[in-house]
C-alpha cells in the first residue's frame, strides 16, 4: 500500500485538465482564421479598382472636400495603420457606414441574413432527409436501376447550371401550373404584417400565429429551398454511396451477414453507424456551401438574402458593405467547422 501510495504521489500531475488545452486550441485556431480572413478582405477592399472617397463625394466634388474625406477615411495613413483601425472596428461590429441607404453595415446585415439562413437550413434539410436515404439505398442496391437513377440524379444537380433550374423552376411552377409563390418571401400584401422576432419569415409568422402569412411564405420559399435542397442533395447522396460501399465491403459486414444477422440491422446498426462522423462533415460543408452560395439563387427568386445583398453592394462600389458581408460568412464558414469538429469528437471518442 505504502509503495503504491507513493507512486500515485511521485505520478506528474497535468496542470490542466485536457478539455482547457484543447478548448485553447480550438479557440486559437478560430481566432487566427479570423484574422487571416480579416487582412484577406481589408487587402482586397484597398487593391480594387474603385475609390471609395469618389463613391462618398461624388466626380464633382472640389479637390478640397476630396481631401477632407481622404483624410477622415484614415487613407491617408500607413496601410498597416488603416488594418489595425479596422480590425478594432470589426471587433466592435461596427463594419462602417453603407454608401446605398446612409445606415451602418451591421444593421442591414441582421436585417438580410435571417433570409438566406432561413433558405439555406430549409435547403440542407431536404438535401438531408432525401440524399442520406437515397445514397445508402443506392449503395445497397448497386449495379442496380436504382443505383443507376440515383447516380443520374446526383449528376444532373451537378451539371445543370443553378441559374437556369431556378428560372424553369419559376417558368413552370409559378408562371404555369401556379403552384408555388412568386419572387420574393411573402406577396405584397402581406410584407411587414408580422413582427420580425427572429428575422425568419416561417418562425415569426408561427409566433404570431398568423397561419395566412406562414402558408404565403411556405409558398414563396418551398421552391428556392427545394432548388437549393437538389443541390445539396446531390453532393450529399453521393458521398453517402461512396462512404457505404466503402463499409459494406469490409471484413466485419461478411462476418455480421455470417452469424445470421438481419441486413437491416447490417446497414443501419453497423455499416451506416460507422459513416455518421464523415456524415457530419459533409452536411456541415454543404450547409456552409449553401449560405456562401446562393447568390444566384437569391437574386432569381429576388430573395433578400445577404448573398443579394452583397452582389448589389458590389456593383454600387459600396465596399463597407461588400466586406462587412463577407466577413460575416467567413466567420459562419468557420464556426460550422468548429461545430462539426465538435460532432466528430462526440460520435467518435477516438478523436479525443
Amino acid at each position: 500500500m505504502a509503495a503504491e501510495g507513493q507512486k500515485t504521489e511521485g505520478r506528474p500531475r497535468a496542470l490542466f485538465p485536457r478539455w482547457i488545452g484543447q478548448t485553447g486550441i480550438t479557440l486559437g485556431s478560430i481566432a487566427f482564421t479570423m484574422l487571416g480572413l480579416l487582412f484577406v478582405t481589408f487587402i482586397i477592399g484597398r487593391v480594387m479598382p474603385i475609390d471609395p472617397v469618389l463613391a462618398i463625394v461624388g466626380e464633382r466634388a472640389s479637390n478640397e472636400v476630396y481631401q477632407q474625406v481622404y483624410q477622415d477615411l484614415g487613407l491617408d495613413k500607413p496601410l498597416l495603420v488603416q488594418f489595425g483601425y479596422y480590425l478594432w472596428d470589426v471587433m466592435h461590429g461596427d463594419f462602417g457606414m453603407s454608401l446605398l441607404n446612409a445606415r451602418p453595415v451591421s444593421e442591414d446585415i441582421a436585417r438580410v441574413f435571417p433570409a438566406t439562413l432561413e433558405l439555406a437550413t430549409l435547403g440542407t434539410l431536404i438535401g438531408v432527409f432525401l440524399g442520406v436515404p437515397l445514397g445508402v439505398l443506392a449503395a445497397v442496391k448497386r449495379g442496380s436501376w436504382i443505383d443507376q437513377i440515383a447516380r443520374v440524379v446526383a449528376l444532373v444537380g451537378y451539371s445543370m447550371p443553378i441559374f437556369w433550374l431556378g428560372l424553369m423552376g419559376l417558368l413552370v411552377f409559378y408562371g404555369i401550373l401556379g403552384w408555388v409563390g412568386g419572387p420574393g418571401r411573402v406577396g405584397i400584401f402581406y410584407v411587414d404584417v408580422v413582427p420580425s422576432v427572429t428575422g425568419m419569415i416561417l418562425i415569426d409568422s408561427m409566433l404570431d400565429g398568423n397561419w395566412t402569412v406562414f402558408r404565403d411564405a411556405l409558398s414563396h420559399i418551398v421552391l428556392p429551398a427545394s432548388l437549393l435542397g437538389y443541390y445539396s442533395l446531390a453532393y450529399i447522396s453521393r458521398m453517402t454511396r461512396s462512404f457505404m460501399l466503402e463499409q459494406l465491403s469490409a471484413e466485419y459486414i461478411t462476418t455480421a451477414r455470417v452469424k445470421g444477422m438481419s441486413e437491416r440491422a447490417v446497414i443501419w446498426r453497423h455499416a451506416f453507424r460507422n459513416i455518421r462522423v464523415q456524415l457530419i462533415t459533409v452536411i456541415a460543408l454543404s450547409y456552409a456551401g449553401l449560405l456562401e452560395g446562393s447568390v444566384l439563387t437569391e437574386i432569381i427568386f429576388a430573395w433578400p438574402g445577404i448573398g443579394s445583398y452583397i452582389t448589389t453592394a458590389l456593383l454600387s462600389a459600396d465596399m463597407n458593405a461588400v466586406l462587412g458581408g463577407t466577413v460575416v460568412v467567413g466567420l459562419v464558414f468557420v464556426l460550422l467547422n468548429v461545430f462539426s469538429d465538435l460532432l466528430y469528437k462526440f460520435f467518435d471518442p477516438r478523436a479525443q
